[in-house]
């Protein structure tokens, strides 16, 4: 058989040509039947003998076959001319062939014929007598004839039957085919072809298959066409054959046509043909590609191949069990075809990574393209780059799932093992990407290669991969990689232990890694020691003994970097060993795994005792572990007896709610803050004591975490229950007078006393955080432990609570500023090596771990309860009227009004005995001296040592949801607003934390505190979720207080103050509208952040209950006018409909009383319609539902439309000076965004580009006063403060209009089927306003004297000249139709060219070097397009000329100035256009010399 390969063109046979001979007549056959031996009787067959008798050939050979002549052209020679020139030429050939036919009726006589012949005098083989006699030419056509219809005969014969195949002497048939093969010439090759392809139709599947792969050596190249009609005739009848005709076609010379209805041919074979064929079908197709069909075979292979991972997950496991099969086989050599085909032509890689690329849709990949970039990657070093960037991508977009990668890898473990290294490189760099997804994808690639790879060398490769990535140092990439690790340790526990030496030598590099990586190092080692430990194995036991040991070094090393790390160690062996539900590995040594773990975790306490902050994390770190894990019994019996001692550490008894004993620290007295529970609480917080000793001051570190271990604890024993330590809630605190933080009392303070006093305030702050941490679990969610009632007084309490930590971080700051003092840290950071997240305060940085009840057995915490004894609740019966009665909050004056100290300060009213302080006040009247505090101000002394605290975990923000406003003496919002704002403010700083860019990963991480960077952006969401709705409420109460004004009840702040035991301390002032102000910032803030995050990050039912809740209660009708609304309610389209009308309601309202808050609408708009652009292209991208599609579409124009016209409602509005905070002279930035969105959303930005630059700029700049700005041009935005604004961004946006007219531009060229393009008048009159703008915006340079706008005209002109040249094919084409445009548009830019290259000369002799730095690029432009011009007009041959003259050196005035270099500047251009002084029959108009400028 014939293999796949091309033919060596110099054993082919030259074209034969007809002789010239004229063909004879067929005779009919006279013989009726074959004679009983090969003795010729016939009178035919004797004369046949004779005439070769009298040619020189001896037929009748008793010895062999006949014998030829010695010359057997001589012997060809003397046959031709018998039959051809004798006088009875027909007859003699009629009787020689009729002989011929008669003579091989017996079969021993063909044979004999057929055989090679000897030649006379030598005695050697020559070719047969068959073979001569078909080189005689007027006996070829009949004797093929003969030859042919005699094949039939011999069919029966199959080689393959017989056991062993049959030599070509034996094999008849075969010997009749190879007669024809290499025949010097072919008298009448179409007749031949028709005869041979009827024969060949009923020809077995051998013999056909034989044939098939001879016809390049049989027919030649004279009737291809018709060869390949009858082979693909056959294709479809019966492809057992596809191998010879591919075989065929690759011999065959064909033309263009031909070779694309072969390649046709062969590509209509891929889906049928069966898969042991498929690589000789892969291999023709890909050696016959080209330019022109290349991607035409390419996406056809992708489209239809049936090739590896179609089988389902049960066939895999029996393919492994059974080992390779055959399909697997088969699987290999289509790689290897592939990869062969692909190394050899570069082009076939460059046409699959443009196919992948152009293919979107994530349904529309397959397997066979993991694969396809798999084998260019393989191929060389040149492609690698492309093929990891193509498969980060795709896998980024999700066109690349996991399945697909186990559908390549699983089962198939000898068909990937030569592609193995291939794959480690290339799942290295997928987890060294940024991108999250790609690192998840990377991430299961390496376990998949773990699993199917069971072999010691694989494994070891796996693991050595992983390991270089972990010393990457790359904090994304070590941080994915052991997370790769701690998947495979808790898979594959068993067989890592044999292969652990490759990756111990990680614990060597532990100070490098971050506190998240600790944990991940860890979490693998441990896994290691737990199934160690239970191994009869000396060397796995020692691994354990190993990794004890070191932990134990790190847990007792001084140093506190070495001691963070063994504390996590060290508590990850505990989570390991000390699991209760872990039964599976016993341990084998003298000492039980949880006494193990119990020991470990005693040594750990015991060597943070000296070293608050590790105490801390110990605490944090632990309380962790015992909310995700259950751990043994005993563990936890030892943790609730050590928390036990909470009480007598922290907490002083009292007598009918006062202190036994009044006593002095450090000079100062003391007295109880922010009693709750009134005479009836048995307990105080007695931080004031604790501050001012100095052995226990640094014990007041480590409360919070210690309360927060032990609310843990409480819960885990009584079902997610507080109950028992519910005292703490209300309980007062102990601290210094509050006299002291005032007037005279704060002046007679040392410089010690001070510093008591802000950490008391300090730690005070701390307690009440993590009082709400820990019962805002109680109340928020489904909590379903506890009774109707105590889940109000909790509420209540909680909202009390919220109150006391705004008044204290309020005092802490107003205190921090007047004494400059560093908090003790109260946390460790992840990254913990001296320096402080200080430097980002708008991060947030805590622990959101959502705290769910966990049974234990009843008996292991009895003994603690007798010690919490007194934190529970001392009478149950008090009366519920003073425990839930809230008065409400009453207002103060307005900030301004304050300041002027008009107000005398006001006597509380009756206060109960929660509230003693007020007797300080009178002692220590307010000192007019002190700054009035706004309470809700932004704490800047705190802010700057805002990471020190502790953190609000996730379920306070369940307080936005609750309000006692009803219990107040009027419905007045504005006393509990600022409660509210200080929980946004926690929410912005949570969302700025999750929303940075992927290029700031590693520094978030590196700064986030212990255990925040575990909380996933899908679960934060879903944890505030329930506050959606509670947003929208607390913006409809800042808009109201904001229309309605400073008028409201006066004592409801200091009323709420009081009942929430606030000390009466006169610094404080609350201004309503301030607040409100601030309320409003804050809650658009966070919806535009949850609004921008990538469709990737954002569950669907997230988003949609998000802007569900911000629905309005009706859409106005003309707001839906032209949108068709034909969706019903509740789609993800109509709620956005919904949101964008109430928002923009909200900017209305805030039109009428604040340009700030209507400019933070405008931006919220903004950030609806992006989100809504990006649903559309969800939309289009999938396949969605054609009416969302629709709707969108119609919607998204309109809401752009009337974004544009709330921008312009807010640049014409006039704004009350007075209001804005320093005029205009800080607004630039927010005047330069809300211009943008005007301009961005406008019908024709181009026309309204032209308006502003040409009409309103020039009228602004000639205005000398406020009252003409407003007056003149309409925009009293626009004032000589924030002229510069507009300038640039009329600059950006023009430039970004001339780009988008570039763009239109190439598309207009390439005539896209269906594509709607805008005509060449628009595009020209584009061009037209686009040149208008850019001359007008320069020549204001004239009369403005800044550099700063100056600059900016020498920068983005020397761009837009730069973009313009883009144009210059188009104009070229479009010159003949629009000559005037052209030229006109030409000679506009000219003159802002020439007033660019006065500003540049001008520039250089004033030395200013803010626009000599960009007068480089810009000549070069001016210069390009100096020449390009020339081209135009040289090109067009429409009778313009094109002139270069010198201009005379002139400032921006026209004045002519002395150079000091040259006498002369060159000009830029210059145009000439006679063609209308040509029709006057008079000369040129040319510039003098004098002039030196042309005359346009």
């Amino acid at each position: 058989m014939v293999f796949l390969k091309k033919q060596n063109p110099t054993l082919k046979r030259p074209s034969s040509s007809t002789p010239p001979f004229p063909p004879p007549k067929i005779p009919k056959s006279t013989a009726a039947n074959a004679p009983p031996n090969d003795v010729v009787g016939a009178p035919a067959a004797d004369e046949m003998v004779k005439i070769l008798a009298e040619a020189g050939c001896t037929l009748i050979n008793p010895s062999g076959p006949p014998c030829v002549p010695s010359d057997p052209h001589k012997f060809r020679r003397q046959l031709q001319h018998l039959f051809s020139f004798s006088d009875n030429a027909p007859v003699l050939r009629s009787n020689f062939l009729a002989g011929l036919s008669s003579y091989i009726l017996s079969q021993k006589n063909f044979r004999r014929i057929l055989a090679p012949s000897k030649s006379e005098g030598f005695g050697s083989s020559s070719e047969s007598l068959v073979r001569h006699l078909l080189l005689v030419p007027s006996l070829q056509i009949d004797l093929q004839n003969m030859l042919l219809e005699k094949l039939p005969e011999y069919f029966h014969v199959y080689p393959e039957c017989s056991g062993t195949s049959l030599s070509l002497e034996d094999d008849v048939a075969r010997l009749i085919i190879n007669h024809f093969r290499w025949l010097d010439f072919i008298v009448d090759p179409n007749a031949f072809t028709d005869k041979l392809m009827q024969v060949l139709s009923i020809c077995p599947l051998h013999l056909k298959k034989e044939i098939i792969g001879s016809l390049p050596e049989i027919i030649g190249d004279q009737n291809n066409k018709t060869v390949i009609s009858s082979l693909e005739q056959m294709l479809e009848d019966d492809s057992a054959i596809v191998v010879p005709v591919l075989d065929s076609f690759s011999n065959l010379h064909l033309d263009d046509q031909l070779q694309e209805q072969v390649i046709t041919i062969a590509l209509s074979c891929i889906r049928t043909i069966d898969v042991e064929h498929m690589p000789f079908l892969l291999r023709f197709l890909l050696i016959s590609a080209t330019p022109t069909n290349v991607g035409r075979i390419i996406s056809k292979i992708r489209e239809q191949l049936k090739f590896v991972g179609l089988s389902n997950s049960q066939a895999m496991q029996q393919r492994k069990l059974k080992g390779k099969s055959q399909v697997d086989s088969s699987e290999v050599e289509i790689l290897d075809a592939l990869r062969t085909s692909l190394r050899f032509k570069n082009m076939l890689c460059q046409e699959i990574l443009k196919e992948l690329s152009s293919v979107q849709k994530p349904q529309d990949h397959k397997v066979i393209d993991i694969w396809l970039l798999i084998l260019i990657y393989m191929n060389g070093e040149s492609l690698q780059k492309r093929v990891e960037t193509m498969f980060k991508k795709k896998s980024v977009e999700d066109c690349f799932q996991e399945a697909m990668f186990d559908q390549c890898i699983c089962g198939h473990r000898e068909l990937v093992r030569d592609y193995f290294p291939s794959f480690i490189s290339l799942s290295e760099y997928m987890l060294g990407c940024k991108e999250q997804k790609a690192r998840k994808f990377g991430i299961h690639m390496y376990i998949t290669q773990f699993e199917e790879f069971s072999d010691s060398y694989s494994r070891q490769e796996v693991l050595g991969s992983l390991v270089t990535l972990v010393g990457s140092g790359v904090g994304y990439t070590v941080s994915s990689a052991l997370e790769t690790m701690g998947f495979l340790a808790s898979k594959f526990a068993r067989e890592l232990i044999p292969l652990s030496s490759h990756i111990s030598g990680i614990l060597d590099y532990l100070e490098g890694f971050n506190v998240e990586n600790l944990h991940k190092v860890y979490e693998v080692f441990s896994q290691l020691a737990l199934f160690a430990r239970s191994s009869t194995d000396s060397y796995r036991s020692s691994f354990a003994n190993e990794l004890l040991m070191i932990v134990r070094k790190q847990v007792g090393h001084p140093d506190l970097k070495f001691k963070k790390m063994g504390l996590i160690g060290a508590l990850k062996i505990v989570s390991c060993l000390g699991d209760a539900n872990n039964v599976s590995c016993p341990s084998l040594s003298p000492k039980s795994n949880s006494e193990e773990a119990l020991e470990l975790l005693k040594m750990s306490l015991e060597s943070c005792k000296q070293f608050p902050l590790s105490l801390v994390m110990f605490y944090d770190e632990l309380t962790e572990l015992m909310n995700t894990k259950t751990l043994h019994p005993t563990i936890f019996e030892w943790v609730g007896n050590h928390v036990g001692e909470f009480e007598s550490m922290f907490l002083a008894d009292l007598d009918g709610g006062q202190l036994p004993v009044k006593e002095s620290n450090c000079g100062l007295e003391g007295e109880l803050w922010m009693n709750l529970d009134g005479d009836i609480s048995p307990i105080c917080l007695n931080i004031f004591a604790l501050v001012s000793s100095s052995s226990q001051s640094t014990s007041l570190q480590v409360l919070p975490a210690n309360f927060l271990l032990l609310s843990a604890i409480e819960r885990l024993t009584n079902q997610g229950s507080l109950g028992g330590i519910d005292a703490l809630l209300g309980c007062p605190l102990h601290l210094p007078s509050s006299k002291y933080f005032f007037g005279a009392g704060w002046k007679s303070l040392t410089g010690k006393q001070k510093q008591v006093l802000c950490l008391s305030l300090y730690y005070a702050a701390n307690w009440i955080r993590e009082l709400l941490n820990a019962f805002c679990t109680q109340v928020a969610g489904g909590f379903q432990f506890t009774s109707q009632a105590t889940k109000v007084e909790t509420i209540t309490k909680l909202l009390k609570r919220l109150r006391n930590l705004v008044f204290l971080e309020s005092l802490l700051n107003y205190s921090v500023e007047k004494c400059s003092l560093s908090l003790p840290e109260l946390h460790l950071y992840l990254d913990h090596s001296g320096s402080s997240m200080s430097n980002q305060p708008h991060h947030a940085r805590h622990v959101e771990k959502k705290n769910e009840p966990k049974k234990t057995n009843d008996n292991t915490f009895s003994d603690n309860k007798r010690t919490h004894k007194k934190l529970s609740r001392a009478s149950k019966n008090s009366d519920s009227d003073d425990k839930l009665r809230q008065p409400k909050i009453k207002d103060v004056l307005r900030k301004s009004g304050v300041i002027k100290s008009q107000d005398e300060p006001e006597n509380s009213s009756d206060l109960s005995s929660k509230s003693r302080s007020s007797e300080s006040s009178e002692q220590h009247p307010y000192d007019s001296s002190d700054p009035v505090v706004e309470i809700s101000a932004v704490a800047k002394s705190l802010e700057a040592q805002r990471s020190k605290f502790r953190h609000l975990l996730v379920q306070c923000f369940s307080l936005l949801t609750f309000s006692n406003s009803q219990d107040s003496c009027c419905s007045d919002p504005a006393a509990e607003i600022p409660l509210f704002l200080y929980l946004l403010r926690d929410l912005h700083h949570k969302l700025d934390y999750f929303t940075l860019s992927s290029k700031l990963f590693f520094a978030r991480c590196s700064t986030a505190p212990i255990g925040f960077t575990r909380m996933t952006l899908d679960g934060f969401l879903t944890e505030i979720k329930p506050v959606f709705p509670s947003l929208k409420r607390h913006l409809d109460t800042a808009v109201s207080l904001l229309k309605e004004g400073d008028e409201t009840c006066q004592e409801h702040w200091k009323t709420q103050s009081a009942s929430a035991a606030n000390p009466d301390i006169p610094i404080f002032a609350l201004s309503k509208s301030v607040v409100s102000t601030l309320v409003f910032k804050e809650i658009l803030h966070c919806f535009r952040e949850i609004t921008n995050i990538p469709d990737s990050q954002m569950d669907k039912a997230i988003l949609s209950c998000f802007l569900d809740a911000f629905q309005p209660v009706k859409i106005p009708d003309n707001f839906l006018s032209g949108m068709q609304l034909n969706l019903p309610p509740g789609t993800l389209e109509h709620l956005y409909i919904g949101v964008y009308s109430f928002v923009e309601g909200v900017l209305n309202e805030a039109c009428s009383f604040s340009f700030m808050l209507a400019s933070e609408s405008l931006f919220t708009l903004e950030s609806i319609v992006t989100s809504l652009r990006k649903l559309l292209d969800k939309l289009k991208e999938g396949n969605g539902n054609q009416m969302r599609l629709g709707f969108t579409q119609r919607a998204l124009p309109i809401l752009c439309i009337k974004l544009g016209t709330s921008a312009e409602k807010l640049l014409r509005q006039r704004w009350d000076t007075e209001n804005l905070e320093n005029s205009w002279r800080n607004k630039g930035e927010i005047v330069q965004k809300i211009l943008r969105v005007y301009l961005e959303n406008n019908d024709s930005t181009s026309a309204l580009l032209d308006d502003i630059a040409c009409s309103i700029m020039p009228q602004a700049l000639s205005c000398r006063s406020i009252e003409e700005e407003e007056d003149d041009h309409g925009f009293p935005t626009l004032t000589s403060a924030t002229f510069i604004v507009w300038y640039r961004v009329l600059h950006e946006q023009n430039l970004s209009v001339l780009n988008r007219v570039v763009k239109s531009v190439s598309l207009l060229g390439k005539h896209r089927a269906g594509a709607q393009h805008e005509t060449v008048e628009e595009l020209l009159v584009k061009l037209q306003q686009s040149v208008n703008v850019v001359v007008s915006l320069a020549s204001l340079c004239r009369n403005s004297d800044k550099v700063t706008v100056h600059a900016m005209a020498v920068k983005y002109g020397g761009k837009f000249v730069d973009s313009f040249l883009k144009v210059f094919d188009f104009l070229r084409a479009q010159f003949e139709g629009h000559r005037e445009s052209v030229i006109q548009m030409v000679k506009e830019l000219q003159k802002a060219t020439r007033t660019i290259q006065t500003l540049c000369s001008e520039a250089k002799g004033l030395k200013q070097t803010a626009i000599t730095s960009k007068i480089p690029a810009t000549k070069r432009s001016m210069e390009r397009f100096l020449f390009h011009v020339k081209a135009l007009l040289h090109t067009t041959s429409s009778g313009c000329t094109f002139w270069m003259g010198n201009l005379k050196h002139k400032d921006l005035m026209g004045q002519v100035v002395s150079s000091q270099a040259y006498m002369d500047d060159q000009d830029d251009d210059g145009l000439e256009n006679p063609t209308e002084a040509a029709n006057e029959n008079s000369p040129v108009s040319v510039a003098s010399e004098d002039d030196g400028e042309t005359e346009l």
